[in-house]
Parts: structure tokens; sequence; C-alpha cells
């Protein structure tokens, strides 16, 4: 009676472990489709794309007022030439904090306007888990090496499916 207790207590983990359920997606081409990450990329792109023309602008300012202190430069005295000099270098140290400044922005907006979104795909994907009944969901996209396709179930449409009823 002992011996079929203790196999009894020895398989009961195992069959358990066995109607446990994985699940798999890839994050990168659900979220590529959500209306959302479609709008807020082209708002980062706008905002780069503006904050590059601005930068453009700068640098032609830097370059034609350059080749003008360059063209003058000899019929200068040389108080004028440290002042064009002392001009130049300000405006190429403004140019690189802008750019810097730039980046910055750049970086938290597109940060703002990602955070919304990733947590409406991470909703989803536990929604997902929790109807189906997964014990793990694992992202494809994260560089995973190698996900078994008859032990694991792709949930990427259902979570797409869940993330339609949620609009």
């Amino acid at each position: 009676m002992k011996k079929l207790i203790l196999m009894l207590a020895l398989c009961a983990p195992l069959s358990t472990f066995a109607q446990q359920k994985f699940g798999h997606l890839n994050s990168q081409e659900i979220m590529s489709q959500m209306p959302e990450f479609i709008k807020a990329r082209g708002e980062v792109e706008a905002q780069a794309k503006t904050y590059e023309n601005d930068l453009k602008s700068m640098q032609e300012e830097l370059t034609r007022k350059n080749d003008e202190y360059e063209k003058g430069k000899s019929t200068m005295n040389a108080t004028a030439q440290k002042q064009k000099e002392t001009e130049l270098q300000t405006l190429y140290q403004k140019i690189q904090q802008a750019y810097q400044d730039n980046q910055q922005a750049l970086s938290k907006l597109q940060q703002d306007k990602m955070q919304p979104i990733t947590t409406k795909l991470v909703n989803a994907i536990k929604a997902v888990g929790d109807q189906g009944k997964y014990v793990y969901i694992m992202d494809v996209a994260s560089g995973i090496p190698y996900i078994s396709q008859t032990q694991s179930k792709d949930v990427t449409a259902e979570v797409k499916a869940q993330l339609a009823k949620t609009k």
C-alpha cells in the first residue's frame, strides 16, 4: 500500500506537467499592425524630420558664416578674426547642443507614445493567457533560439483578435 501511494505521489506531478499549455507569439508582427503603433510611428518620424530640418538649417548657417569668414579673413584685423572665430565656435556648440536635446526629446517622445501601446499589447497577451490557461506565452521576437511548434501553440492570431475586441 505504501508503495502504491508513493508511486501515485511521484506520478501526479508528471501528469500535471503534461497538461500545462505553452504558447508563443511574435510581438513585433502584432505591434506593427496596430493602428496606434502606426500613428505613433508616424508622429515620431514627423518630429524627427522637423528636428533634422532644423539642424540642417543651423548647419547651413554655420557653413555660410564660415565661408564668409574664410573669404574676409585676410582683410580682418586680429580682434575681428577672434570675434568671428568665437561666433563660429558658439554656433557650432549650439548645433551640438541642439542635436543632443533633439535626440533626448525624440527618445522621450517615442517612449511616451509606445508605453500605452505596449501596455495594451501586454494586457491582450495576459487575457489570451488567462482565457487559454497558458502557463507561458513566449515572444519569438525576443530572440528565443527554438520553440517547439508541436508543444507550443502560436497565439499571435488570438492576441490580434483580443486587441480587436479592445478598440
